[in-house]
C-alpha cells in the first residue's frame, strides 16, 4: 500500500509539510530543506520507508518537467529590472561577494581536498535551488554521485551561519541610522519608498508592455510559453554546449523585457506551488544513493568550503561597500544575501526595523533603508549570479 503514488507522495509531502512549519516557527533559521533532506535521509537508513518510495510518488516527474527550464524562465521573469538599476550599487556588491568567494573556494579547497569537491560546494554556496540543480545534475553525469551530499548539505545549512551574520551587522547598521535620524541628518531617498510600492510600480511598468492582449493570458496559455521557452534552451543546450540553466535564464530575462512574458510568469499561470514542489522532490531524490558513512565522511568538506566561501564573500562585499563608500556593515549583509536568499533577507530586515525601531516611522524608515538593497542583493546571488557560477563550474569537470 505504500507503494501507492499518492500514499508515496504524502509520506515525501510530510516531510516537507514539518520542514515549512519548522522554518516558520525559527524565521527561516531552520531551513526547510535541512529537515526535509535529514528527516529522508534517517527514514531511509533505518528501513522505516523504501529507497523507491520517491519514485514510487511519481510527483518526482513533476519536478522533472515545471523544476527545470520553465522554472529558471520564472526566475528571470522576477528580475526587476528598473529596481535593479536604480540600486546598481547593491547588484555591484553582491557580485563582488559572491565572485570573490567562489574565487577563495576554488583557490583552497583543491589543496586539501581536490577540484571536484570545490566545484560541488562552489555554486550552491553562491546561491541557492537552482544551483544546487545544475551542481547535482552535473556530477551525478560524471559519476560523482557521492559528492552530491556536499551541496545538499551547503543548501540545508548555509542559513544558519548566513542569517545570524547578517542579522548581527543589520542591527549594527540599524543602530547606526538611528542616530543619524536622530541626530536630523537623515535624508529620505528618492528610493524611500515601500519595497511593495516599487514591485508594484514594475509590474504595472512591464504589464503595459506585454504585447499579449490580456484575455489570452490564461493559465494554460502562459504555461504554453513557459514550455516553448524551455525547449528552445534545451535545445540550445544540445546545438552550443552552453548549459540549458543559462539559456532559460536569458530567455526568461529577454521575454520579460519585450513583452513575451509577465512578470511572475508561472505564478501567473498557477504552476508555481506545484512546479516548487516538484523541485523539492528531485533534491530529496538527488540523497537517494547516500549511505550514512558518505554523509558523515562528507561533513569535513562542507565545513570547510562553508568559513572559506563566507569568508570570501564578507571579503567581497567588504571592498565592494569601500569601492562606493557604503558602510560595511550594510553592504557586507547585501552580499550575504548569497546565503540567506528569499525570505530570509526579508524576515531578517523586518525583524531589525521591529527590534530596533522606538516608533512605528522609525520602523519604516529603517526598513525601507535596508530591505531594498537586501532583496536585491538576493535577486542578484541567488537568481542570477549562482546560476550562471554554477553552469559554467560544472562544464570545467
Amino acid at each position: 500500500m505504500i507503494h501507492e503514488p499518492v500514499i508515496a507522495t504524502m509520506i515525501i509531502f510530510s516531510l516537507i509539510a514539518l520542514g515549512e512549519i519548522i522554518s516558520i516557527l525559527t524565521r527561516a533559521r531552520v531551513s526547510m530543506f535541512l529537515v526535509a533532506i535529514i528527516g529522508y535521509l534517517v527514514l531511509i537508513w533505518t528501513g522505516i520507508i523504501p529507497q523507491s518510495l520517491i519514485s514510487d510518488s511519481k510527483f518526482i516527474e513533476i519536478g522533472a518537467v515545471l523544476g527545470t527550464a520553465p522554472i529558471i524562465i520564472h526566475m528571470g521573469t522576477l528580475i526587476p529590472i528598473s529596481t535593479i538599476r536604480s540600486q546598481w550599487k547593491a547588484v555591484v556588491i553582491s557580485l563582488m561577494g559572491i565572485i570573490v568567494g567562489a574565487g577563495l573556494i576554488l583557490l583552497l579547497i583543491p589543496m586539501i581536498f581536490d577540484y571536484e569537491t570545490a566545484v560541488a560546494g562552489t555554486g550552491p554556496l553562491t546561491g541557492g535551488i537552482i544551483a544546487f540543480l545544475v551542481t547535482s545534475e552535473g556530477l551525478k553525469e560524471m559519476g560523482l554521485v557521492s559528492l552530491v551530499t556536499i551541496p545538499a548539505l551547503i543548501l540545508s545549512l548555509q542559513s544558519l551561519v548566513g542569517m545570524p551574520l547578517s542579522a548581527n551587522l543589520l542591527r549594527r547598521y540599524a543602530l547606526k541610522f538611528r542616530n543619524t535620524v536622530d541626530s536630523g541628518t537623515y535624508v529620505a531617498s528618492t528610493l524611500d519608498l515601500r519595497v511593495e510600492d516599487v514591485i508594484d510600480e514594475e509590474k504595472v511598468e512591464i504589464r503595459n508592455r506585454t504585447w499579449i492582449p490580456e484575455k489570452y493570458q490564461t493559465n494554460m496559455i502562459l504555461l504554453f510559453l513557459l514550455f516553448i521557452g524551455g525547449a528552445i534552451a534545451m535545445a540550445l543546450d544540445r546545438l552550443t554546449g552552453i548549459p540549458y540553466s543559462l539559456w532559460a535564464l536569458a530567455i526568461g530575462i529577454g521575454g520579460r523585457l519585450i513583452g513575451l512574458y509577465p512578470d511572475r510568469a508561472m505564478e501567473r499561470a498557477n504552476a508555481f506551488t506545484v512546479g516548487m514542489a516538484g523541485l523539492v522532490f528531485l533534491i530529496i531524490a538527488t540523497m537517494n544513493d547516500i549511505t550514512f558513512s558518505m554523509f558523515i565522511s562528507r561533513l569535513p568538506e562542507t565545513f570547510l568550503i562553508m568559513i572559506v566561501g563566507i569568508i570570501g564573500i564578507s571579503i567581497g562585499g567588504f571592498f565592494g561597500s569601500k569601492l562606493f563608500k557604503w558602510d560595511p556593515l550594510k553592504g557586507l549583509p547585501v552580499a550575504l544575501t548569497a546565503t540567506v536568499g528569499f525570505p530570509g533577507d526579508y524576515l531578517v530586515c523586518e525583524e531589525i526595523s521591529r527590534s530596533v525601531a522606538r516608533n512605528k516611522e522609525e520602523e519604516e524608515k529603517i526598513l525601507n533603508e535596508i530591505l531594498t538593497p537586501m532583496l536585491i542583493g538576493g535577486f542578484t546571488t541567488v537568481t542570477v549570479g549562482s546560476v550562471v557560477i554554477a553552469s559554467i563550474l560544472i562544464k570545467t569537470l
